[in-house]
């Protein structure tokens, strides 16, 4: 399907038109439209990838979707929302929807000592279109429901006002166009060596390379909504690998780690003879299976049968290694008759590559044969639906060679076994795979937060959630025996539901382990031990004792605790205490999709106790399309991210909370205005005695939003504490000396400069990083100035290295209210 049907919103009596299109060999010619599921009846309705809708009534609101079919098989289109509002009906409210940000510590808003404050926000709903609205296929720039109007608000703070800017008024305008990206890395899954400008396919087109570094971005088009991309190395020491990669349609960056196997190195063989070549050996298990070529079977790509001396390579792709998941291709999907997209159970997958022993040149190979030990299959009932697929590069969708039958036995290091055999010729470099369709499936809700304190407008998007099935070892649920599948979504503005095996008899029939990120940094899971709480996992015994929840620490505290594993027990539609997640059967996504807040969900986290933000124009770094165009918008470009961070070197026994504070410095429009703070705590360094070292955000110098002039902010830092500035980076103060205005720093307790137009570098103590993705920005930045250079990354600081100011601090810091409300009600001076 290389067309989806667009969602659209319209008032009764207008009209609105849906498209599909799809392609395939012979071409589908018979397109048929579903309206909630049922036919739509008609020849105009089976002729055509169009549905044409004249005066529209409410009652044709609702899902649509299409198929188209040919004699190769059916295709089945996502489905779109039709909203038919009734004439005059509002779709865009004018009051905003509640909206809480967190204020600085010394801010407190009641007696409670809440410091969350409702700033407001518009959802990005769809707004109706004119009488002129075009008819056309495909998505919509059309009209959204967005800010029409903010008002700047004083929040008495610590015996000063701190500015915070509200939305107002919300009205219907031009919707966001907002880029959509996905970023991440390409490594070899043995040795983490990077990729290095290897080839990128999106379907069957060539968009790009890697970098240097394995790095790459992948601008998503229009109207996509599987993202198939195929990474090719160059040199052919990696199997060629194909992704079904997340993204979030509505806008921003998401990052994705890709691994890739290495391939096996080739065994030589006789072309005249016959050969068998075992499939999963390695390890010390038992084989899968094994290729069995008979002589003869190499063929040049002109037909020509080839006996000479054959290089040949195969690479398994074993699911008894829990390694092998992150490198599998694709996301293990087919279609099936009615043209619906569903999963399959990998019990291998294998990547050939046979090549002339003389001239390396590429062969091709006739009817070969693929035995595979039935005594590897565990579930009797995938004895008969095993098949043989194929991994179409271009779709990345499995397509049936050919079912695995049973014959008969055969008598190998005395014991007998069984075989399952099916055949296959070998004429493109595709990915093989021995896979079960599987039918029972579920949707697992899973929630992200910026904090353990799981407040639900505290919810993260843009994360990347992954869930890998397990098979367990019968009672050894923490024990699983083999991978069956892999999913990963992107969470929105009311989280993610993950695709994931269940069974409705067994509990622990299926497990699954989870795990999130966000812009390369791991989330971590709700502890399970040494007492399960249910109120932090999300969810309400006794279904949470049915899941067995277990934290990846849970037996071994030096683990990683990134990750939890639950089993998938499909609920019980009789059973009440399963009716409200976090399993839904397989036909209850919208359910899923839907649920609110306080219904069970499982959680991951961000640990970041020791930071804070606080920005003037409230922004979700997680959300692009929650950007204002505001003169006091810390982030002036919502195309392109600039994170900028200083370093401090501290001096005494202890760690250090350090601010920055952030206002206009050379902008008429700016000048003296707040754009926000920041909070960093110094991180100790192992090698030197009583020194940490902090890396601080500043807001960089730069154009604001309007792209008219430049301002460059004055920043000043300010550690906690009776603590005395000693020495400041050489380079750093010749390069301000020479752009004049100095900022005043009379005060021996702060450094302040007025923001540098120029990346300056580790040099001056200046890290700064651009990219479509605010969080990975800042994680790089972060990683280079811990260790003070421009290229490099680490998590252990070196405070010494590559710093901008340095402080002396005594042991006994006065309160943080104190600090901080001198810091607020100090004067901005340029």
């Amino acid at each position: 399907m290389v067309l989806h049907p667009a969602a659209k919103v319209r008032e009764a009596g207008q009209d609105a038109t849906l498209c599909c299109k799809a392609s395939g060999t012979p071409a589908p010619q018979k397109y048929f439209w579903y309206h909630n599921g049922t036919l739509l009846q008609g020849p105009a309705q089976r002729s055509s990838g169009r549905l044409e809708l004249r005066g529209l009534a409410p009652q044709q609101a609702g899902t649509y979707h299409c198929k188209a079919s040919s004699e190769a098989g059916a295709i089945r289109s996502a489905p779109a929302q039709l909203t038919v509002l009734a004439q005059g009906q509002q779709s865009c409210r004018a009051e905003p929807e509640p909206s809480l940000v967190e204020l600085p510590s010394e801010c407190p808003q009641d007696a409670s000592g809440s410091r969350y404050y409702n700033v407001g926000r518009c959802p990005a709903s769809p707004c109706p279109g004119g009488p002129a609205e075009p008819a056309g296929c495909g998505e919509e720039s059309g009209r959204c429901c967005g800010v029409r109007r903010m008002e700047l608000r004083e929040v008495p703070c610590a015996g000063s006002v701190l500015p915070v800017k509200v939305v107002a008024e919300c009205g219907c305008g031009p919707c966001a166009q907002p880029r959509v990206l996905v970023q991440g890395r390409v490594t070899a899954a043995d040795t983490g060596e990077p990729l290095r400008f290897g080839h990128i396919f999106l379907g069957g087109r060539k968009v790009g390379f890697t970098g240097y570094q394995g790095s790459f971005t992948i601008e998503v088009p229009p109207d996509t909504r599987r993202l198939v991309t195929r990474f090719v190395d160059g040199q052919q020491r990696l199997v060629d690998t194909v992704k079904v990669l997340p993204f979030d349609r509505r806008g921003g960056a998401v990052y994705q780690e890709v691994k890739m196997l290495r391939k096996k190195e080739p065994v030589e063989l006789d072309g005249g003879r016959n050969n068998a070549i075992p499939l999963g050996e390695s390890g010390g298990r038992e084989p899968v299976g094994e290729l069995v070529l008979p002589a003869g079977v190499f063929l040049r790509p002109s037909g020509e049968v080839f006996n000479g001396t054959v290089k040949a390579s195969v690479t398994f792709v074993d699911p008894r290694d829990m390694a092998t998941a992150s490198a599998a291709s694709s996301d293990l999907s087919f279609a099936n008759a009615e043209g619906e997209i569903v999963p399959l159970r990998t019990y291998g997958m294998f990547a050939v590559d046979f090549r002339e022993g003389d001239s390396g040149a590429a062969l091709q190979a006739g009817p070969v044969q693929v035995r595979m030990d039935a005594g590897q299959v565990w579930m009797a009932e995938h004895l008969q639906k095993m098949k043989l697929w194929s991994l179409n590069p271009e779709s990345g969708l499995w397509e049936e060679e050919g079912e695995l039958r049973p014959a008969g036995a055969s008598r190998r290091k005395r014991e007998e076994r069984t075989f399952l055999v099916g055949n296959l010729e070998i004429r493109e470099r595709r990915l093989f795979n021995l896979d079960v369709p599987e039918d029972r499936r579920c949707f697992v809700k899973v929630r992200a937060y910026s904090n353990e304190k799981f407040n639900p407008y505290e919810q993260l998007e843009g994360v990347v959630v992954s869930l890998i099935n397990l098979e367990p070892q019968p009672g050894f649920p923490s024990n699983p025996r083999a991978w069956g599948r892999f999913d990963s979504v992107v969470t929105g503005p009311n989280g993610a539901c993950l695709p994931a095996f269940c069974d409705g008899q067994r509990p622990d029939a299926y497990t699954a382990l989870v795990t999130a990120t966000l812009g390369g940094e791991e989330l971590e899971a709700v502890a399970s031990s040494p007492k399960l709480n249910p109120n932090a996992v999300g969810v309400a015994q006794p279904y949470l004792g049915k899941l067995g929840y277990r934290r990846s620490d849970h037996e071994d505290a030096a683990l990683k605790k990134t990750a939890f594993q639950i089993n998938v027990a499909k609920p019980d539609p009789n059973n009440v205490d399963e009716s409200n997640g976090p399993v839904y059967s397989y036909r209850s996504l919208r359910e899923c999709e839907e649920a609110p807040v306080s219904a069970n969900h499982l959680r991951f986290y961000r640990v970041e106790v020791d930071k804070y933000e606080y920005n003037v124009v409230p922004f979700k770094e997680s959300d692009v399309t929650s950007w204002t165009s505001d003169y006091l918008a810390w982030w002036p470009n919502p195309q392109e991210f600039r994170a900028c961070f200083i370093k401090v070197q501290l001096e005494g026994p202890q760690e250090y909370m350090v601010r920055s504070r952030n206002v206009g410095g050379s902008h008429p429009r700016t000048r003296g205005q707040l754009y926000g703070l920041r909070d960093s705590r110094s991180v100790r360094d192992p090698l030197l005695d009583n020194t940490s070292g902090a890396c601080v955000e500043f807001k960089c110098g730069g154009m604001l939003f309007d792209q008219s002039l430049v301002d460059r902010t004055l920043v000043s830092i300010i550690p906690q504490g009776s603590c005395r500035r000693t020495a400041i980076n050489g380079l750093l103060r010749d390069y301000l000396s020479r752009h004049p205005p100095l900022a005043d720093n009379n005060h021996t307790g702060a450094f302040s400069m007025l923001a540098p137009l120029d990346p300056l570098g580790h040099n001056y103590g200046i890290y700064t990083v651009t990219d479509q993705n605010p969080r990975l920005a800042k994680e790089i930045a972060i990683g280079r100035c811990f260790a003070g250079t421009s290229d490099g990354f680490s998590r252990e600081m070196r405070a010494a290295e590559g710093t901008a100011v340095t402080f002396s601090c005594q042991e006994r810091p006065p309160g943080r209210e104190s600090f901080f409300q001198r810091l607020l009600s100090a004067p901005a001076q340029a």
